[in-house]
C-alpha cells in the first residue's frame, strides 16, 4: 500500500525540522509535529481539490515545473524560516478566501492557535510544492527503489498524473480529518465553521498521525 504524500512528508520533516520548527515558532517539538501532521494533509488535499478540474492541473503542473522542480526540502525549509519563500502566495493559490479557515482549522485542532497556524502554513506551503514536484518528476527513480509504489507512477509526469495522484490525496486527508478538509474549502450558510463537533467526532485530524512508515525522497 502507498504511504500518502502528507504522511510522507510528515515523517519527512520529523526530528530536526520539527526541531527547528518549534524552536522558530515557541512551541514544544511534538506540539510542532502534530501541527505539521495535521496541517499537511489540508494544505495536499486542497491541492487536490484544485487539480481535480483539468484547468487547475494544468495551473499546477505549470507551477511545479516552473517555480518548484529541483528543490530540495530541507533547502526550502532553511529558506522559509530565513523569511523566504512565497508562502502567502501560494496559500492564496489553494485555499483562497479560505485561507483564515485553514489556519482556524490548524490552530483550533492542535492547540497552537491561529496566529502561529498561519506562520506554519506559510512555511509549508512552498516546502509541499517542492515535495510534490519531486515526486513528480522523480517518478521513475522512485518508483525503480520502492517495490510499494502504484505502477502509475513509473508513468511519465503531466496534469493528468498529477490530478489522479492529489486526487487520491484529498480522498485520504477527507478520510483522515474526519471532514475537516471539506469543512475548510466548502461553503456554508453564514460563512462559519465550527470545528469543535468534527473534533467529538471519531475522525479527529490528530489521529493516527506519523504512524505510517516513511517513504523517503
Amino acid at each position: 500500500m502507498t504511504t500518502p504524500l502528507s504522511s510522507d512528508l510528515a515523517n519527512t520533516l520529523e526530528g530536526g525540522p520539527a526541531q527547528q520548527i518549534a524552536q522558530h515558532l515557541g512551541i514544544t517539538p511534538s506540539q510542532a509535529s502534530a501541527a505539521i501532521g495535521a496541517a499537511l494533509p489540508l494544505l495536499l488535499g486542497a491541492l487536490g481539490r484544485n487539480a481535480s478540474q483539468p484547468q487547475g492541473a494544468q495551473s499546477l503542473y505549470g507551477a511545479l515545473q516552473r517555480d518548484h522542480s529541483g528543490q530540495d526540502v530541507g533547502n526550502v525549509l532553511g529558506s522559509v524560516l530565513g523569511g523566504g519563500g512565497q508562502g502567502s502566495q501560494i496559500l492564496g493559490h489553494v485555499f483562497g478566501d479560505r485561507t483564515p479557515r485553514a489556519e482556524q482549522a490548524v490552530g483550533q485542532t492542535t492547540g497552537i492557535g491561529q496566529d502561529k497556524a498561519h506562520v506554519l502554513l506559510r512555511w509549508l506551503a512552498p516546502i509541499a510544492m517542492a515535495y510534490v514536484a519531486k515526486r513528480m518528476f522523480d517518478r521513475r527513480q522512485a518508483a525503480a527503489s520502492d517495490a510499494s509504489t502504484a505502477p502509475s507512477a513509473a508513468a511519465p509526469a503531466s496534469p493528468q498524473v498529477l490530478s489522479d495522484v492529489l486526487g487520491q490525496e484529498a480522498e485520504h486527508a477527507q478520510r483522515q480529518s474526519g471532514g475537516l478538509l471539506g469543512a475548510v474549502l466548502d461553503r456554508n450558510g453564514d460563512g462559519t465553521v465550527d470545528f469543535s463537533d468534527l473534533l467529538k467526532a471519531g475522525g479527529s485530524v490528530l489521529g493516527g498521525l506519523g504512524q505510517q512508515p516513511s517513504h523517503r525522497l
